[in-house]
């Protein structure tokens, strides 16, 4: 519920995202229940009266990059009231009150109330008062906000209970908790009504929606197909152990699931992925890979991985990479592992110096983009639908297909948040960079 729209009223509002798919949902979703209540956007050059910053702390690169961000978005809007909510305000709220210029510090699900503390917008003109606040994380609000690309993100899931070695984000984001089925398709057909043409499942740990509602992910991805509207889904991220062949055969046959995976390895090697505590194996991870390639030939396949972990050798990382190489995958996110406190990697040995997580994450990198150049190239030719975005460069739009094909055309606002059929060629794809 948002209260002190009186304050609210007419102040320009500045929001800058950091982290995941996930995080830009829940940034998205809070802004449009500012602007309900009254705020309006910041234009570029305006001074904003309230800033928000939605931070992540999946690494120790993203902790700095959230500092700056930070610092920057103060310098920027000195006059401001800034908020800074998020994984990293969660984990760090002490050391982020101690930011000149930061007025407010709020944790994970406790984003969702920030309309509610806004109300010391006032109060900051009256005395100089830091408020910090982390979160209460076991509540849970599905929401289905777009972003600035036509893109909508469906959050339906949030914490995680599997307590990986490396990782930190269970402390930030808590157990894993999801609404009901129904509850989510009714934010999802709303979302429908309203224009929109693609959504992203969104989550901490997506596969693992139920465990808290006693219902199951396919159930969900199954009624969501059910809806009628000129819309497709993407699933944004899924545990490999959770996508069952149960969920890989029905995206095949489905009416509006993309054939599109976003799968964390993490790791090729069997035995790091024991020292991180994972929940599968290399056997499992290629099982369902190759599964996926069997049914859908087509498919656009991500996957996550991490370089120089504690205790990956040389020889792990050479087996880890043989493994990758032999996949037939599209993209590689690669991660360079960092330190975290509190968690189990802080135990093991050996440690792989810096300049060699380097040496391998730019070899990964390396690898990522050949692998991403052959999808490409065994597309072209290939008739596709894609869905154009409304963002313009240089005069160019872009899109994706549904097999994540990135487009680009002479930009033309007609197109903007539409389908169209065109047939794939070199000069007519281009990926991200």
């Amino acid at each position: 519920m948002i209260e002190h729209t009186e304050t609210l009223a007419g102040k320009r509002l500045a929001t800058y995202t950091l982290g995941c798919k996930l995080n830009f949902a829940e940034t998205s979703a809070i802004g449009r229940m500012l602007m309900q209540a009254g705020m309006m956007r910041c234009k570029s050059g305006e001074q904003a009266d309230v800033v928000l910053i939605n931070t992540c702390t999946v690494t120790d690169t993203a902790d700095r990059k959230c500092r700056q961000a930070i610092h920057r978005a103060v310098r920027q809007h000195p006059k401001a009231f800034t908020v800074v909510t998020g994984c990293y305000a969660q984990l760090k709220a002490e050391e982020i009150g101690t930011f000149e210029g930061v007025d407010l510090v709020i944790g994970a699900n406790d984003k969702f109330s920030v309309a509610e503390f806004l109300g010391a917008v006032e109060k900051k003109r009256q005395a100089e008062v830091h408020t910090t606040r982390t979160a209460d994380i076991r509540n849970f609000c599905p929401t289905c906000s777009a972003d600035d690309r036509t893109r909508h993100f469906l959050k339906v899931q949030d914490g995680c209970d599997y307590y990986c070695t490396y990782c930190t984000i269970p402390f930030a984001r808590g157990r894993s908790r999801n609404a009901t089925i129904a509850e989510t398709i009714g934010v999802a057909r709303k979302a429908i009504e309203e224009g929109a043409h693609e959504i992203v499942l969104t989550g901490v740990n997506t596969g693992d929606f139920g465990k808290s509602t006693g219902e199951t992910f396919f159930d969900l991805i199954r009624a969501l197909d059910a809806l009628e509207g000129e819309v497709r889904y993407r699933i944004s991220s899924i545990e490999p152990n959770l996508l069952s062949d149960e969920i890989i055969d029905f995206v095949a046959s489905s009416r509006h699931f993309a054939p599109h995976f976003h799968i964390p390895l993490q790791s090729g090697s069997d035995v790091v992925l024991k020292l991180m505590h994972r929940h599968y194996d290399t056997a499992l991870f290629a099982e369902r890979i190759h599964h996926i390639k069997a049914v859908m030939p087509e498919a656009f396949i991500g996957v996550d991985v991490m370089a120089g972990c504690r205790g990956e050798t040389a020889e792990e990382f050479e087996a880890g990479y043989r493994f990758i190489e032999s996949l037939p995958v599209s993209q590689l996110h690669v991660f360079t592992y960092s330190e975290r406190a509190k968690t189990k990697a802080l135990e093991i040995t050996p440690i792989v110096p810096m300049e060699e997580r380097k040496r391998r994450s730019e070899r990964l990198h390396e690898l990522s983009e050949q692998k991403t150049e052959a999808f490409y190239a065994s597309q072209w030719g290939s008739r596709r639908t894609v869905l154009w975005e409304s963002s313009r460069k240089g005069g160019m739009m872009h899109g994706f297909t549904e097999n994540y094909v990135r487009c680009i055309s002479p930009y033309d606002a007609s197109k903007a948040n539409k389908f169209a059929e065109i047939v794939l060629t070199e000069e007519n794809t281009q990926p991200e960079k």
